[in-house]
């Protein structure tokens, strides 16, 4: 888990949620939508609905807003959407995938191929960086929520596979298809967690220094205000010095 939850710790106080918020909902709304439509409307009886309203809600996402994307997909005036994984490297030799749901592919395709161009990558094909990384399950809690020993007794019981722990956070991993059944054992002996989400874990990292890292997060930033983008996730490691020094830079 190189990494993951400092790194997370320094997007939080580069304060990129915040400027992000209101596409953060959109896209949580998008994903509740395309899960109610495809499943069931009821989250009890839709895994993947109960997981997105669980992220969502996790989120501060409002109860209104979730139940509007919910309405829409019952409603039958739901667009669409084509779910597409792209992949390719970030300047330096970063791993990069990025998730997408679009109702026009070619408009998507052409718009992440000319994102990762400007910002000195390269898309490749499917599959040409995914066996750097793992489909997993996390499960993310605020450190005032118990001590490690705690939070890891709780994560073991509940069938987790790893935990990391820090002042701020404990960020919980699972296997991808047991995250609904863990985190139902960790909401009963824990309460509601922060997130909830299956992620890419990569099993093979990329060692950049500040300026690395400057130009992938130019990157990441660029492809995460296009609305078609769900996620985005790279397999970069930096030095507790280099993230520091990012986040006390204008970055």
């Amino acid at each position: 888990m190189a990494g993951h939850s400092k790194w997370a710790n320094i997007q939080h106080r580069k304060g990129r949620q915040d400027k992000i918020r209101g596409k953060l909902f959109s896209k949580l709304s998008k994903e509740i939508t395309i899960a109610a439509k495809m499943g069931d409307p009821d989250p009890d009886k839709n895994p993947r609905l109960r997981l997105a309203v669980k992220e969502a809600k996790g989120q501060s996402m409002p109860k209104d807003n979730i139940e509007r994307a919910i309405k829409k997909a019952t409603g039958g005036d739901a667009e669409d959407y084509d779910e597409i994984r792209y992949e390719g490297y970030a300047s330096g030799g970063v791993a990069v995938i990025v998730e997408t749901m679009t109702d026009n592919k070619n408009r998507t395709a052409s718009t992440v191929r000319s994102t990762f161009s400007k910002a000195g990558g390269n898309l490749g094909e499917t599959g040409s960086v995914g066996f750097m990384f793992d489909r997993k399950g996390q499960v993310v809690y605020p450190a005032s929520v118990g001590d490690a020993d705690t939070v890891l007794e709780a994560a073991i019981m509940a069938g987790a596979e790893d935990v990391q722990s820090d002042d701020e956070n404990h960020v919980i991993i699972c296997a991808d298809t047991d995250l609904n059944d863990v985190s139902n054992a960790l909401e009963a002996d824990l309460g509601e967690s922060e997130s909830t989400k299956l992620i890419w874990q990569p099993n093979i990292t990329s060692e950049v220094d500040l300026d690395g890292l400057t130009k992938v997060m130019k990157l990441v930033e660029a492809l995460e205000d296009d609305d078609d983008v769900q996620t985005v996730t790279t397999n970069l490691d930096a030095s507790d010095e280099v993230m520091q020094a990012f986040a006390e830079s204008d970055g």
